[in-house]
């Protein structure tokens, strides 16, 4: 893995990019950039290692569909996700040629981060960085989504066997869209990869 790399390519590809060693130092970043605004989150376990709900709605309006009681409040918090001004996410995968990957189960995750924001954040840690899109791409379906599936009790063979992707057909599957981020999308005003040299979420 070559952060710098991953860096340069990012850049090439118009996004803003933003380097730390700790989630401690990128949360206090996003905390001092982030102030009077409406903030929605994408489901992100990185996000949440690092507490950027309890830090950020202190002094912004923040939306966190992980915050819902139930899935009827999911889902309603979701759709003011997609209106915010700023909106803040992860990826499951990123190459070092500068693309980015994500895996979508109810699809708001990746609709958010894709249109209709003044400002989006990816937040995204090191260990995630694979050699090239392709291993990008595995990373995604065989480490990150299992890993998820396993974070929320889902009954995917995935899940219940603690390995790679079985491309199944469960109730519960998480695997129904995937996003590649190339370059960063026409008409948002910015898009910065929060990079942080430390191993969190999936």
């Amino acid at each position: 893995m070559n952060i710098q790399t991953a860096i340069d390519a990012l850049k090439k590809n118009r996004y803003s990019v933003s380097y730390f060693t700790t989630g401690e130092e990128a949360a206090d970043y996003l905390d001092s950039k982030l102030d009077g605004r409406i903030i929605g989150f994408g489901d992100s376990a990185t996000m949440n290692h690092m507490k950027l709900y309890d830090r950020l709605s202190a002094h912004n309006t923040v939306y966190d569909p992980n915050q819902s009681k139930d899935n009827d409040e999911f889902l309603e918090i979701a759709q003011k996700c997609l209106t915010t001004e700023i909106y803040l996410t992860s990826v499951n995968a990123m190459s070092e040629t500068g693309e980015m990957v994500n895996i979508d189960g109810t699809g708001n995750r990746i609709a958010g981060s894709l249109f209709g924001h003044e400002r989006v954040y990816f937040v995204v840690s090191t260990n995630k960085i694979e050699p090239d899109l392709e291993r990008a791409i595995w990373r995604a379906r065989n480490i990150a989504a299992p890993k998820n599936a396993e974070r929320y009790a889902l009954r995917t063979p995935c899940a219940i066997n603690g390995d790679h992707c079985y491309n199944c057909s469960s109730p519960d599957r998480i695997c129904n869209a995937m996003t590649i981020y190339m370059k960063k999308l026409n008409d948002i005003e910015d898009v910065e990869v929060v990079l942080i040299d430390e191993e969190l979420g999936f």
